[in-house]
């Protein structure tokens, strides 16, 4: 277009560019409307769909003003197209982040959906947003006119150095997405390594796994040194479990009392004892005759692995009371010291089960 500059223009320009200015702040009236209806529902999804599109749609407005705008001015072919092409790579570039914001939102939302889960797998997040923001810029490379097969080229070559260069940090990257793909640990699982660290999963990113012991202290673990070592997961297949508590009694007592009592203990702190299973069904297993007791297992119910330390005070001392009640002996450790000519035999303190004797010690 060769004609002159004329105020007309200028005017048209200007009307364009205002109503892509208003139309962006009422849209964006209209999407932060949007978004306090969005916050009362209970799913979380539409949040996610506002908050992107009130970060694209305002901008899409705007720059199609710009670009009315500029059709409206005698512009040359090259001005015309440089315009055209800046304001469309504006546009590609707000719509990846905002894509890019949503994903990662979303991906962030469905680490937290599970029950119990305390943190979240940034792993994926931060990969996904890497993709996403690498894909839009060879789509603005691609609309500028520059080839992007050279550059794959170049990355691809590239590449190789830089794994050879980074060894450790992308075997624990692989490690880390290994461990989330196979699901053998999600955030929020309790485990404990062969090694004793134990504890929460707090997260899991691109190059470490942070777990929180119950003294609420992080311990941060390398995803490779995690995926090798030998872990309990005290959290799949489900997460309830059972514990065992070791208790004896007199050799004089009445046995089926003894279980009769011991069950209606177990009912007791499975129902009243939070993170204790109401259903658990009360099992006793008698199994040891040993030295001053008769020992037997009890097996109580957790609603996870946390919850045992509670559960095991509680019933120790509600048992404990109730027995001393029922006149159910609890016999302490004893010592025997055995008397004979000429020697003297001293075993060693007798523990809960048995010791071994010490040799006669001779008296002369």
């Amino acid at each position: 277009m060769n004609r002159a500059l004329t105020v007309d223009d200028l005017v048209v320009a200007g009307i364009a560019v205002a109503a892509g200015l208003l139309a962006a702040f009422l849209l964006r009236m209209l999407l932060r409307w949007l978004g306090k209806h969005a916050d009362r529902t209970r799913w979380s999804g539409d949040d996610l769909i506002v908050d992107t599109l009130r970060t694209v749609v305002p901008w899409a407005a705007f720059l199609g003003g710009a670009a009315s705008a500029g059709a409206a001015l005698p512009l040359t072919r090259t001005v015309q197209h440089n315009v055209n092409q800046i304001l469309t790579v504006l546009l590609i570039f707000v719509v990846t982040l905002a894509v890019a914001r949503g994903i990662a939102g979303l991906m962030r939302t469905v680490t937290q959906s599970r029950p119990g889960v305390a943190g979240s797998a940034t792993i994926f997040v931060n990969i996904t947003r890497i993709l996403i923001l690498a894909i839009g810029f060879l789509v603005v490379l691609q609309t500028l006119g520059i080839s992007i097969a050279p550059l794959l080229t170049a990355l691809g070559v590239g590449g190789l150095a830089v794994a050879l260069a980074l060894q450790d940090t992308l075997a624990n990257l692989f490690a880390g997405i290994h461990i989330l793909a196979s699901k053998t640990v999600q955030p929020g699982d309790y485990i404990r390594l062969s090694s004793g660290e134990e504890g929460y999963v707090e997260d899991i990113n691109w190059r470490q796994t942070t777990v929180r012991n119950l003294s609420n202290n992080l311990v941060v673990i390398p995803n490779g040194e995690l995926a090798k070592t030998n872990m309990t997961n005290y959290m799949r297949p489900e997460q309830q479990l059972t514990i065992l508590v070791q208790v004896g009694v007199a050799y004089d007592s009445d046995l089926d009392h003894v279980e009769r009592v011991t069950n209606e203990v177990i009912g007791e702190v499975m129902a009243e004892v939070e993170g204790a299973v109401p259903d658990h069904e009360p099992i006793i297993r008698f199994h040891t005759f040993g030295d001053s007791r008769i020992g037997f297992t009890v097996i109580l119910g957790v609603g996870e692995f946390s919850d045992q330390y509670r559960i095991k005070h509680e019933f120790i001392k509600r048992l404990h009371r109730r027995y001393r009640k029922e006149g159910i002996r609890i016999p302490a450790p004893a010592r025997t010291v055995a008397i004979q000519q000429g020697a003297v035999a001293i075993p060693q303190q007798r523990g809960p089960e048995e010791a071994a004797e010490l040799p006669p010690v001779r008296l002369d």
